[in-house]
């Protein structure tokens, strides 16, 4: 048997392989890794929430422990800075530990029972429901985020928390930063004594195992946070399936960013710098950096595009995550630019392949005639928009695709004027913010990551945030089973002390024989 092909990731400041070879996932160790997960999948299933969050804390904690070396190879990889890679490692770590919470609570599998009437005509049967593991779960690194949202992110810990052994697929452009951060949940693994195959790792450098992985039979869902192209492909492959299954997917969004005249007139100094970080942040590759701006008509919008134009000039320039990062960046900015109705207010040019942030202007009217100005590129560039009316922008809002998030700048005075335009952000995206930015997701609760179609492939949930849990599950309901044989968290005892809905009502109380009679 010939040793598997391997391939070099690239520094993306020089376009030259780095030294370490990384071999490609075989089709035999990719199948091996599958069939163990799938071996897997019911005991981890079984496991008590203390036991899974167990193994997640001592994921945070091996991520903690290996934070400088997880920061040296991925400042070799992708070229973002120390400061920002570092606190992506305690995100991640943050991430862990909070799923880690949520499996040792418990209450988040939406324990229900409807307790039997047997006097009722028909007899009212004992139906009791909760959210149950779907199965293995294959997640795909992604680009931009190395570290939280790749091989120990945020779909990882959410699938883990939910019971389902997980598959990354490694993004190739880092995949050195990958294999360190695989060695940290292999370590927890291993001193928590989980089922062989809860968690394993792949690597290719093109789309072969990856969409191997999303058809082979024994995968049950897949989460993915990356191009339109990409999810969608993914999606194609799922549904084409003998099974089809879920894909979660991030894909693409502008983030809508509005002003009105009052918020502009009163930002100053504070409201450039706000949208200068917002933009330049990361580079610009962040999915909630706000490519679209609507500014107002009139000397006030004016002035502020020409202090931002100003200050992201005086931004420093940044080196992309890719060579293919770049060349799209490139190309959409160059298309921006060559738009008969779009004003180039600060070019994107720099020296190498460093880049310097990019902003556009265009009339409401061009956005109404070629909705293709609305299309993300990925980095760091924003279009605003022209507005005159109220009546004008509302109607262009509603014309929009699904976005991650929305944002309105206004004075409290005139909101009431502006719920049209709110109700309208409401229905295109998953979030929407109030005289903030959009950048800076906040990992909780209740947090929303998500959007309709194209933000992501499933609107009705969340990526970021302990929701995020529930997508790698489905409901299950017993009717009629003896209490010993019911789950902990629907048995009358309640022993894992549940936050639990009985006949309608939320209620940690235990239930006795004589009352579920």
């Amino acid at each position: 048997m010939t040793a598997p092909r391997a391939f070099h990731a690239l520094n993306p400041a020089t376009g030259e392989a780095l030294p370490t070879p990384v071999p490609v996932t075989s089709p035999e160790a990719l199948a091996a890794a599958v069939n163990a997960a799938a071996r897997a999948a019911r005991p981890f299933a079984r496991l008590p929430g203390a036991r899974r969050a167990a193994f997640l804390t001592a994921a945070a904690d091996q991520i903690t422990a290996l934070t400088d070396e997880l920061v040296a190879r991925a400042m070799e990889e992708t070229a973002l800075t120390e400061p920002r890679l570092r606190g992506e490692a305690a995100r991640t770590a943050q991430q862990l530990r909070l799923f880690a919470d949520l499996a040792r609570e418990g209450s988040w599998v939406d324990a229900r029972l409807d307790r039997p009437d047997p006097r009722r005509t028909p007899p009212k049967p004992d139906v009791r429901s909760l959210r149950v593991p779907l199965g293995p779960v294959a997640v795909f690194g992604a680009s931009n985020f190395p570290l939280a949202f790749s091989v120990a992110g945020g779909d990882t810990a959410a699938a883990l928390a939910a019971g389902c052994p997980v598959i990354v697929k490694a993004h190739p452009a880092h995949p050195a930063t990958s294999a360190v951060a695989a060695r940290a949940l292999q370590a927890a693994a291993a001193a928590t004594a989980m089922p062989e195959g809860t968690f394993t790792v792949v690597y290719d450098d093109g789309h072969d195992v990856g969409l191997a992985l999303v058809r082979h039979p024994h995968i049950r869902a897949v989460g993915f946070t990356g191009s339109r192209a990409g999810g969608q492909a993914l999606l194609a492959a799922a549904q084409a399936r003998p099974v089809p299954i879920p894909v979660f997917a991030e894909m693409s969004s502008v983030n809508p960013l509005i002003l009105s005249e009052r918020a502009v007139q009163a930002g100053g100094a504070p409201l450039v710098a706000g949208l200068t970080a917002s933009i330049t942040g990361s580079g610009g590759q962040l999915c909630t950096q706000p490519g679209l701006l609507f500014v107002p008509d009139g000397a006030a919008g004016d002035a502020l595009l020409l202090d931002l134009a100003r200050a992201l000039q005086a931004a420093p320039a940044c080196t992309l995550l890719s060579g293919g990062i770049h060349e799209a960046y490139a190309g959409g900015t160059a298309a921006l630019a060559a738009h008969p109705e779009v004003k180039t207010l600060q070019h994107a040019a720099g020296e190498g392949r460093g880049v310097h942030a990019a902003l556009y202007a265009a009339p409401l009217a061009a956005l109404t005639s070629a909705p293709d100005l609305a299309q993300e590129v990925f980095g760091p560039v924003s279009l605003a928009i022209r507005y005159g009316s109220l009546a004008a922008l509302t109607g262009a809002l509603q014309a929009l695709e699904g976005q991650l998030t929305a944002t309105l700048h206004a004075r409290p005075e005139e909101l009431p004027a502006w719920q049209p335009v709110l109700e309208v952000l409401s229905s295109k995206a998953g979030r929407v913010i109030l005289n903030g930015f959009p950048t800076g997701v906040e990992v909780g609760h209740a947090m929303v990551h998500g959007g309709p179609f194209p933000a992501t492939s499933d609107g009705a949930s969340t990526s970021v945030g302990t929701r995020a849990a529930e997508r790698f599950t489905r409901l299950f309901a017993y009717q009629d089973h003896p209490d010993a044989l019911l789950p902990p968290e629907l048995q009358n005892a309640n022993p894992l002390k549940l936050w639990r809905l009985v006949d309608g009502q939320r209620t940690q109380e235990p239930l006795t024989p004589e009352v579920t009679a």
